[in-house]
């Protein structure tokens, strides 16, 4: 059953257009995701699909009675309890408690919708989508503000959803494991790619591939046709200029770039830490202020940081995760403990709702504050993040939500911070402007601190977590993201109800990393040198991971052709990198059970 028809679809914003000529079927059954760059339109297709807005040109039919659910950008709820919000009928009472209560707003139940966050508001609107009767659910970043738990359980409910779904997300495991069809918007074209994420990448790759291809092609015609014109008989003089001009034209000009063409080095200029960075000793806060108004946030925090330091805080939402960058960051003042500061840090904070922004400024005198011309690094910076010649020179007032947050994290970058904090940093940014940061962390030569719960952010730039669940103590958990999350798995297999880890035994002569003399069992390393020893192993596996992967692809390649010495010499090389690599991961392996071991005082 066909639910919602676009046929060459058109809307454009000041200044350009959005999307132009675009068309989507959508059927009972399908599960598409629409991905995209902030500010091309995803937001205005999904309100085209619900009818909140008409197209400027084209066609949008629609099936006879179909009944559409949706979550906006920013939902705007109805006044009253936060449960009568979302509940329609007395029979869906039972349903949208439950559905809150995964959402996590079980508390709230009977709070008055004007007095939400806007993140509550969102998983209130999120609960009310899902709770009505719907042929189409239509979803604008229904990841945002949900916690990683509450995450899985929405990944679950959608895939038992029998109607239509189109949704917005950034959230590339959600895409994965829920929709069945990718829909990218690139410069004004749409272009489908059966499957998810993995799909998504592979399609985008290989069109940019073939424009690559197609460019050299008509560069090279266009060679062709310019020397054809200008040879031959000295008689002919009635060569057409037009011609000429053309493919001289096609010669001097340029492909179009690709989308995004990533982040350079922009941390020349970043002041170099010392040993010491930030302590915490003790830590403990309450919103009020006082132990007797209430059980503390949080109590005894300990924390070191690294000059390397690549730490996750994970945990449910309410437990303090924000709570705790802003004890680091300075804004607020602990109840019981200290915290001390390196003589030279210099803080970068990019909190969930980031700088103020004066809407009728220019882009670019956001940057350079209004009062110089851009320099050499304003506009290297301001072209990494995206924002052309003609961006630069358009008012905030103009930009997208995401185009907003993504200017706000660049000024945090342009201050050259070494310790940088991020709270939720994948809200509202776009999937593009996530990868190019995570390359961005890898080389970036400062300590950094992330609040996400978006896994697959976390499993790209954190090499620990710590754990804040409310109940018990913060803890550091080496490993990252990915370790942590095993151990919880295996935890609940086990029938536990709490999420501590389990504790490997630590080897008694743990492998030694990258060649390195074996430690005797009495000898223990530092955490932060077991952290970077394990980054220094993580850089290697990926390094004879290329280097293995270079070596498959010459050896296809020459297999019918080159000599039996050289396909000799390419296997042996290719059997050292195997080694090499084994050996690689088997040090990771040791270095991280030895992490594990110490964090636990075994």
């Amino acid at each position: 059953m066909i639910l919602v028809d676009l046929e060459a679809v058109t809307m454009t914003r000041p200044g350009r257009p959005l999307f132009t000529d675009l068309s989507l079927t959508v059927s009972s059954g399908d599960r598409i995701g629409i991905v995209g760059l902030n500010g091309c339109g995803k937001s205005t297709l999904l309100s085209v699909l619900t009818a909140e807005q008409e197209p400027e040109s084209g066609v949008v039919r629609r099936g006879r009675g179909v009944r559409i659910a949706s979550l906006p950008q920013r939902p705007v709820l109805p006044a009253g309890t936060v449960l009568a919000a979302v509940e329609a009928t007395a029979e869906q009472a039972w349903e949208a408690a439950a559905v809150l209560d995964h959402l996590g707003m079980s508390p709230l139940l009977g709070a008055d919708t004007s007095r939400l966050s806007g993140g509550q508001a969102k998983r209130v609107a999120l609960a009310r989508a899902l709770v009505a009767e719907s042929d189409l659910l239509v979803l604008d970043e229904p990841t945002n503000h949900l916690d990683i738990d509450a995450i899985a359980w929405l990944e679950e409910r959608l895939e038992t959803y029998r109607g239509g779904l189109v949704m917005v997300t950034h959230d590339r495991h959600v895409l994965d494991r829920v929709t069945t069809k990718v829909l990218e918007l690139d410069r004004g074209r749409g272009y489908i790619h059966d499957g998810g994420y993995d799909a998504y990448l592979e399609g985008r790759a290989e069109r940019e591939d073939q424009a690559a291809s197609n460019e050299a092609t008509r560069r090279n015609l266009a060679k062709k046709e310019l020397a054809w014109l200008r040879r031959g008989a000295p008689a002919r003089t009635s060569k057409p200029k037009a011609r000429i001009e053309a493919a001289t034209s096609i010669v001097e000009s340029r492909a179009e770039p690709a989308a995004r063409s990533g982040i350079p080095d922009l941390w020349f200029g970043t002041p170099r830490l010392g040993d010491k960075v930030v302590e915490l000793e003790g830590v403990s806060f309450s919103h009020g202020g006082d132990p007797a108004s209430g059980t503390p946030l949080f109590t005894g925090v300990d924390l070191a940081l690294d000059p390397r330091e690549r730490l996750g805080l994970v945990g449910p939402n309410g437990v303090g995760k924000s709570t705790l960058l802003d004890l680091i960051a300075g804004r607020r003042q602990p109840l019981a403990g200290t915290v001390e500061y390196g003589s030279t840090v210099r803080i970068g904070y990019y909190d969930q709702v980031g700088v103020t922004l004066d809407p009728t400024q220019r882009v670019r005198d956001a940057v350079t504050g209004g009062h110089r011309l851009p320099d050499w690094q304003d506009a290297a910076l301001l072209e990494s993040f995206w924002f052309d010649a003609d961006a630069q020179w358009a008012p905030i007032e103009l930009l997208s939500g995401g185009e907003r947050r993504r200017l706000q994290l660049l000024l945090v970058l342009a201050a050259k911070p070494n310790v940088l904090l991020l709270d939720e940093p994948t809200n509202d940014l776009d999937i593009d402007t996530l990868r190019v940061l995570e390359e961005f962390l890898d080389d970036w030569p400062g300590a950094l601190i992330v609040v996400s719960h978006d896994r697959a952010f976390l499993e790209r730039t954190v090499a620990d977590v710590m754990v804040m669940d409310g109940h018990s103590r913060p803890g550091r958990r080496a490993g990252g993201y990915a370790r942590w999350e095993d151990e919880r798995r295996a935890n609940r297999v086990k029938g536990r109800a709490s999420s501590t880890p389990s504790r490997p035994a630590k080897p008694s002569t743990p492998a030694p990393a990258r060649g390195g003399r074996a430690r005797p069992a009495d000898a223990p390393r530092s955490a932060s040198t077991l952290r970077h020893l394990m980054k220094e192993a993580d850089k290697a596996i990926t390094r004879l991971t290329r280097r293995r992967e270079a070596l498959e692809a010459e050896l296809a390649e020459k297999a019918s052709t080159a000599a039996h010495t050289e396909l000799s010499e390419l296997g042996a090389q290719l059997a050292t990198v195997n080694a090499e690599l084994a050996a690689a991961e088997e040090s990771w392996l040791a270095l991280a059970e030895e992490a594990e071991a110490g964090s636990t005082g075994r």
